[in-house]
């Protein structure tokens, strides 16, 4: 996209990925992700963040539009993980008498990872930098989403560059801003990026919004996705409300099938959802990548769960999706659960045990033996319906009963 100056002095430099076909080695990106660098140029210049080593000379080209590469006097390393910090060893060429800055926890992964020993220093947390026209300061968060990560805030434009804080899956698609966009072509995947990268630490990020509420912000550039230069409020809102694992009025209902008789108890819960006056997402385990059920699963707090029985126990994709979820927090969820067998049960009693390890409220459960009757479909309408039900009175909406 080439350099774009956000406010006087400031400029993104950064890239966007379009051929990465998964993010940390798992998690897909059908729209792609940007890599978000910002040069901010006073008597002295710093970089804030850099890019995937892949794009270091793109990212070179970048700043070379702007200023000459070799006068940055600052690397400003928020986060050590490599889609930001991989281009420093080709910016430590370029800039040799560029001081690297970062955390007192970073300084050990900088000589793990690029054999930094020199020209390194910590910055202490609420630290002040003048740069001669241009102040940064330096907020330590930890844990959003490694434990040496933090935020600069740039005081005379007031831009907060908060790293990981505040992204979002997706490549930049000629617009930088989020006011250039209809946005909901990018919530989902803000919020799949929340879910699948930062939402285990959604304690940490509570404490980093609170944190970060003394400084006055007019606009928030993270270190991927769209910048917010109008209302950031809004995205610091979203964040808040994905951390404080609130969740939407609707399900999402998470099934998995072997032979087809599963999916016809999902589709009939579904019904009963929709006559509960709610909406629902119906995602088959087996098909959809765990990514996008995290994401569902995040944005709704609503959580149905079907399974037929595998090896007596839960069918491997539907526990796969369980795990994840465990291991990332979620938490405050309603669940109905239906389950199904063969010759033997195992998949409900064992789903039922998950959720109460969860600490989910369980509304109810199914169950059937080879294909569903009549009147098994009835009680799965029923249930997805009672789920509805439960989760209107929670929102405080009146029952469609």
């Amino acid at each position: 996209m080439g350099p774009r100056e956000i406010r006087p002095g400031i400029f993104w430099v950064g890239v966007n990925d379009r051929t990465t076909d998964l993010f940390e080695g798992m998690w897909p990106l059908p729209h792609g992700v940007s890599y978000n660098a910002y040069l901010v140029v006073g008597q002295r210049i710093a970089l804030i963040d850099s890019v995937k080593d892949h794009y270091a000379e793109e990212l070179l080209r970048n700043i070379a539009q702007v200023v000459d590469p070799a006068r940055i006097s600052y690397l400003v390393v928020n986060h050590m993980e490599p889609d930001h910090s991989g281009a420093l060893p080709l910016l430590r060429r370029v800039a040799p008498s560029a001081e690297i800055l970062a955390t007192p926890a970073a300084l050990p992964m900088l000589a793990r990872f690029y054999g930094f020993t020199t020209g390194v220093r910590a910055v202490a947390d609420g630290e002040t930098l003048d740069l001669g026209g241009k102040i940064l300061s330096f907020h330590h968060i930890p844990f959003v989403h490694w434990p040496e990560t933090m935020a600069t805030y740039e005081g005379t434009q007031r831009v907060l560059f908060p790293c990981d804080a505040f992204g979002g899956f997706r490549a930049l698609d000629g617009a930088l801003f989020a006011d250039e966009v209809d946005f909901a072509l990018y919530e989902g995947e803000v919020l799949r990026y929340f879910s699948n990268i930062v939402g285990m630490q959604s304690q940490a990020v509570l404490r980093a919004i609170e944190k970060l509420k003394a400084l006055a912000i007019e606009v928030i550039a993270p270190s991927h996705g769209l910048i917010w230069r109008k209302a950031p409020e809004r995205l610091v809102e979203l964040y808040a409300r994905w951390a404080r694992n609130e969740g939407e009025p609707g399900v999402a209902l998470v099934f998995g099938s072997m032979y087809g008789e599963t999916r016809k108890m999902a589709e009939a819960v579904a019904r009963g959802v929709r006559e509960g006056g709610l909406p629902v997402r119906v995602l088959d385990a087996g098909r959809v990548h765990v990514s996008f059920l995290i994401q569902e699963a995040w944005r709704c707090r609503g959580l149905i769960l079907g399974s037929p029985t595998y090896d007596t126990g839960i069918f491997p994709p539907v526990e796969h999706f369980l795990r994840l979820l465990e291991r990332k927090r979620l938490r405050n969820r309603v669940v109905g659960i239906f389950g199904s067998y063969g010759w033997r049960g195992g998949a409900r009693a064992k789903l039922e045990e998950r959720v109460r390890e969860l600490g989910w409220e369980l509304v109810g459960s199914v169950e059937f033996a080879g294909a569903p009757t009549a009147e098994e479909l009835r009680q799965g309408q029923e249930l997805g319906r009672a789920v509805a039900e439960r989760l209107r009175t929670l929102a405080g909406v009146g029952s469609r009963a």
